[in-house]
């Protein structure tokens, strides 16, 4: 369904497009002066509009509608933002975001006014189910800007279209005097494709201070993301505070040294730093980016890994491994062979660590990881076997090469299935890498289809809910071009006209199962970004581009277009001091992906 009356004017959506001036006068006023008069004005008119086109109308993602009118909205001192109350927050958080680069704050007022030079903020009428919670109109003429919506999580997405209008030193965090704050007169009609629409990011092979996960923050809502899935714990690091168990933080957040380069399958001679890293953030901390990003509709998914990836955990608690002997957390990358013994205590220790994970984070989902859980241990452990057989779960047959841990794995699914059922007694879902498939889905769970698509396309035949997010075109850890022009990276190539190529919903999947793609989001894996400034560069501009793929419909979107887009947002990010990757045509990188995410 689309809005009632939509405004009758020609898309413009490149340089090139056409430009459509209609005039209504009466015959008997053309006189050969007026007709002069006429001819005159058109062409200017024309002319306007085409400077309008061609200087860059450049919103990211592309919006359903764009239509250009003639003329300019300027903000001015004397400009005043009319809301409701339900806009209100909206409303000061885009006048507070503006108001360094303009030298002023733009004065908000709960109301509403006919006159002078003002922003509007209104809801739409409830019969006009176009929106959804995340749409928006927005109308800008030379005196007024409208914004619609159903919901403030609408009203604000078309505050970061109207933030693009401007020129791009309205991001900037002090006065810029020597800029007119122009937008041209447009119409946009505007919503998202998909519901989630995210970024992940790594904090527990290298720590991320907390003021660059709000810049992260602030990043994604500019690109219409709405999910933050931060990963907070690993064999390298553990890095939430958990009141009850402190050693996790206190012993499972340092290293000691972390390995020089890309691991080698003999690291008896690898090259360690030798430096201590680590760090932690307290549960204020965690609060105060919960709330920052709620003020920007982020929502944060955190990620607790179980069973595997737990190096750190057991570190500070031994008695949560299988041996029972006093390790560190992990120097090097890859797989650890350690993993979470699977005794009653333990799961009770990992269900006391999510009760307070619950009580930090809001949002539906948890996320349990469940990825890579290496079975060695499990196999060599009679409590482990015990457990295996008291669940009536079929050894393995030494016979069988080709599954030598099935009964394991079915014991990992009983594992998470202990935690998807207290989840979803307190009224969370569970959420799991792909190898939660593996000896049997837990029935609330949904499931991160990273390992190519079949692992997606299974669960949702399955009726699970499903995020994309395929090694091949949304892993920000793979390389951008050849590896001799590029920092080090853990191996791959992905460069940005693959990751705009990406269609989330797979083609292998029948039309009935396809709302279970509740979308897809970019993976931002550390090993090899060691500070906020390598992170920004493997993510930007690639997330740019995905944010157009999971927010833009799907026949709305066109590379050629993007790439003509892209170099006034790069701007953007200039002014946002964003170190990200200037793109350049260059030949695919010589490493071939690595088979395993980590390493």
């Amino acid at each position: 369904m689309r809005p009632v009356n939509p405004p009758p004017v020609e898309e413009v959506s490149r340089p090139s497009a056409r430009i459509y001036v209609v005039a209504t006068v009466h015959p008997r006023t053309m006189t050969p002066f007026r007709v002069c008069q006429l001819i005159a004005a058109l062409s200017l008119t024309v002319g306007a509009a085409r400077a309008q086109s061609a200087g860059g109308i450049s919103v990211i993602p592309r919006p359903e509608s764009l239509a250009v009118r003639v003329g300019w909205f300027t903000l001015t001192p004397r400009t005043v933002i009319w809301t409701d109350r339900g806009d209100s927050a909206v409303a000061v958080r885009f006048a507070r975001s503006i108001a360094p680069a303009l030298g002023f704050q733009p004065r908000v007022s709960v109301g509403s006014s006919s006159a002078g030079s003002r922003i509007v903020f209104r809801r739409a009428a409830k019969r006009d189910t176009a929106f959804g919670k995340e749409g928006y109109r927005l109308d800008v003429a030379t005196r007024v800007v409208t914004i619609t919506s159903s919901a403030a999580a609408g009203a604000f997405y078309a505050t970061q279209t109207l933030r693009q209008l401007f020129p791009p030193q309205i991001f900037r965090a002090a006065a810029y005097d020597s800029t007119d704050w122009r937008a041209p007169a447009v119409s946009i009609f505007d919503r998202p494709r998909f519901q989630w629409r995210g970024m992940h990011l790594d904090v527990a092979r290298h720590f991320m201070p907390k003021e660059f996960v709000k810049k992260y923050i602030d990043l994604l809502a500019l690109h219409k993301m709405n999910t933050f899935h931060w990963h907070l714990t690993d064999d390298q690091g553990w890095r939430l505070e958990i009141k009850k168990y402190p050693r996790l933080t206190e012993v499972g957040a340092w290293r000691d040294s972390t390995i020089v380069g890309h691991q080698v399958r003999d690291t008896t001679n690898a090259p360690f730093d030798k430096g201590r890293h680590g760090g932690f953030y307290t549960q204020d901390d965690v609060r105060e980016i919960v709330a920052y990003a709620a003020d920007r509709f982020v929502t944060i998914v955190p990620e607790i890994e179980m069973p595997g990836h737990s190096q750190a955990a057991i570190a500070a608690y031994p008695a949560l491994g299988n041996l029972g002997d006093t390790i560190k957390p992990w120097t090097m990358w890859g797989v650890s062979n350690y993993i979470l013994n699977p005794s009653d205590t333990t799961v009770r220790f990992m269900q006391d660590v999510l009760t307070e994970v619950m009580a930090l984070f809001p949002g539906p989902y948890i996320h349990v990881g469940g990825d890579e859980a290496a079975k060695p241990q499990w196999k060599a452990s009679a409590r482990a076997q015990a457990r295996i057989r008291d669940l009536g779960i079929t050894p393995d047959d030494p016979a069988d090469t080709r599954h030598p841990y099935r009964a394991e794995d079915e014991l990992q699914s009983w594992f998470i299935k202990q935690m998807d059922a207290f989840l979803t007694a307190h009224g969370r879902r569970l959420v799991g890498w792909d190898e939660i498939l593996d000896g049997g889905l837990a029935p609330n769970a949904v499931v991160m289809s990273w390992r190519g698509t079949a692992g997606g396309i299974a669960a949702a035949r399955a009726n699970h809910d499903v995020i994309m997010t395929p090694g091949s075109h949304t892993y920000f850890d793979h390389y951008q071009a050849k590896p001799d022009s590029e920092p080090l990276a853990i191996g791959g190539f992905l460069p940005i006209d693959t990751v705009y190529s990406y269609e989330p919903v797979p083609a292998g999947l029948e039309p009935e199962f396809a709302s279970h793609i509740l979308g897809a989001q970019a993976q931002v894996w550390t090993e090899y970004l060691d500070g906020p400034k390598s992170v920004e560069y493997m993510a930007y501009p690639r997330a740019a581009a995905l944010a157009e793929v999971l927010w833009t419909a799907r026949d709305r979107r066109d590379f050629k277009d993007f790439s003509n887009r892209l170099p006034r947002h790069l701007q953007r990010l200039d002014a946002l001091d964003v170190n990200y990757r200037q793109p350049k045509d260059q030949p695919a990188a010589t490493s071939a992906a690595k088979s395993r995410r980590r390493w």
